[in-house]
């Protein structure tokens, strides 16, 4: 493959130049072929081949920093940079919006989307037409995947190949650990996606057709929308209200189901996920085997699911479990009382999943109860897995001090599960992410209160936590914030999507390792 691509410089820019050239022609050639006429003369086909060219040439800019051998985070934060600017200029377009867009409103939705937060200071659905919900659900898409991973994408299409060293910190930022080849590894990122997505738009057209009193162009368009904003754990809706809009309260729990798990499945992340289709592949492979084939000895493989996925999965699912349990619990007879048996467990189980990650929400948060919106900020803060779209301190970092604690309380010298040890770099990576999250926070909000006096503090406290954990929640307070704020906002959001402990060791010079070690001293503590 990589042969090929070498020897086929240029191949892709080449192939669309000639579609272009022949949307062009053909009407002129073939006047009376309409239907071909309607196809290469819609304005979609023209968006998408200027998308598409669009992205080959972002792709060769990118590969220039590259060559400046910044670090990864540098590089990320960069690449974020370049899609948010443009993003917004496209919002602030007449034919993106309703008139009613301000210019810190579009660059504060542009950053919300490239982030995948949700976080929106403006109605989605009564402030920018289909062009701009578009140019949204683009922007949600890139920034789920990745900028650094849809340009390199495309870097190795339109360039034919990438140097090694590029290579090789791409697979940094998207933490693999294989040397196999980055056209395959994309390839198999991006593939994975959209089959995801494609079969959530799916489900969801499913769902809803019928019911919502849309036309069919407007049922397909709501189920892309809301699959790939699902997914990337955006949150973005083009309902007034979100998912909490009168249309889609009640009897629609196949839709909140499927949000959910588009949401789940986005927020573990793309490691975790190639591990469990090994796993499924292994176990379908055996089934073949012993049940089809007939063979009586099939080679047994061990530790397939690693360790690192193994402790995912299982806090994810306590976090889940109990999340559901105790909004059933605090809003039985509150926000979910006029629901019934099945609609309540939905709903539950839709706003525990969406609560970490994702920010859509089937009920106004305003009427939750103030326990609810404590377990809200706990799992806002712990959020979704490493490597994934969710943001917070992550349920690895959070798993690994629970761990820790526990090692600590038994007088452990060392913190084992499943039968293996956790390196020290990893706790005291834990720790670390933990304490910067707190710091940012307090000032953060300290700043925050100064800026906006007349908005309650734990208001301020909840969009904070919404902001850096890029999860979307608010207490319709984002609309209210001053200029000032909503940049501080987007500050927040930006860091939590490129990570607070990533983002401030790519400014601090890493000091080369000691060859020698002082004498070990007990410090005094509690």
């Amino acid at each position: 493959m990589n042969l090929w691509l070498k020897n086929k410089r240029g191949i892709l820019q080449k192939i669309f130049t000639t579609i272009l050239l022949l949307s062009i022609s053909v009407p002129f050639i073939y006047p009376s072929a309409t239907w071909i006429n309607n196809i290469l003369g819609h304005k979609l086909y023209f968006t998408f081949i200027m998308l598409i060219i669009a992205l080959g040439t972002l792709s060769k800019k990118v590969m220039l920093l590259f060559n400046q051998k910044t670090n990864p985070a540098m590089l990320m934060a960069a690449s974020f940079s370049l899609i948010i600017i443009p993003g917004a200029l496209l919002l602030l377009s007449p034919r993106c919006n309703t008139g009613l867009l301000s210019i810190t409103d579009s660059l504060f939705v542009a950053t919300s989307a490239v982030c995948v937060t949700g976080l929106t200071p403006v109605d989605v659905s009564s402030v920018f037409t289909r062009e701009g919900q578009i140019i949204i659900i683009l922007l949600i898409q890139i920034g789920g995947l990745g900028v650094m991973t849809l340009t390199s994408f495309f870097a190795v299409f339109f360039m034919g190949n990438v140097k090694v060293s590029h290579q090789l910190t791409v697979k940094e930022m998207i933490s693999s650990g294989t040397l196999n080849s980055l056209f395959s590894m994309l390839l198999y990122i991006l593939g994975f996606t959209l089959a995801i997505e494609a079969i959530g738009a799916v489900t969801i057209l499913y769902s809803i057709h019928g019911t919502l009193g849309m036309d069919l162009k407007d049922e397909i368009f709501f189920s892309i929308f809301h699959s790939i904003s699902a997914f990337c754990n955006a949150g973005f809706s083009t309902l007034q209200g979100n998912l909490g809009n009168p249309l889609v309260m009640s009897n629609h729990n196949l839709l909140l189901i499927t949000v959910s798990f588009l949401i789940i499945f986005g927020g573990i992340g793309f490691p975790i996920l190639v591990n469990l289709v090994h796993l499924l592949r292994y176990y379908l492979q055996r089934f073949f085997l012993i049940k089809i084939l007939r063979k009586k000895s099939v080679k047994k493989v061990t530790h397939i699911i690693n360790v690192n996925t193994k402790i995912v999965l299982l806090t994810t699912i306590a976090l889940l479990v109990g999340g559901t349990f105790m909004m059933l619990i605090f809003e039985w007879n509150q926000s979910f009382k006029n629901l019934a048996l099945d609609d309540k467990l939905t709903h539950a189980f839709f706003n525990s999943a969406s609560t970490r990650t994702a920010g859509f929400s089937s009920v106004n948060l305003s009427l939750f109860s103030t326990p609810t919106l404590l377990v809200y900020l706990f799992l806002m803060w712990i959020g979704g897995a490493a490597q994934s779209t969710a943001g917070g301190i992550k349920v690895n970092t959070f798993a690994t001090a629970l761990l820790s604690l526990k090692a600590i309380l038994f007088a452990e010298n060392r913190v084992e599960i499943f039968k293996r040890e956790i390196s020290k770099d990893s706790i005291t990576r834990a720790y670390g992410t933990i304490f910067i999250s707190m710091m940012v926070i307090s000032v953060s909000l300290f700043i925050l209160c100064l800026v906006e006096p007349n908005i309650s503090l734990f208001k301020l406290t909840f969009e904070i936590f919404s902001a850096i954990s890029t999860v979307g929640s608010s207490l319709d307070t984002t609309a209210q914030l001053s200029v000032p704020g909503k940049i501080i906002i987007m500050v927040l959001m930006f860091t939590g999507r490129i990570g607070i402990f990533t983002l401030l060791v790519s400014f601090i010079k890493q000091k080369p390792q000691k060859n020698y070690r002082f004498p070990e001293e007990q410090i005094i503590i509690n």
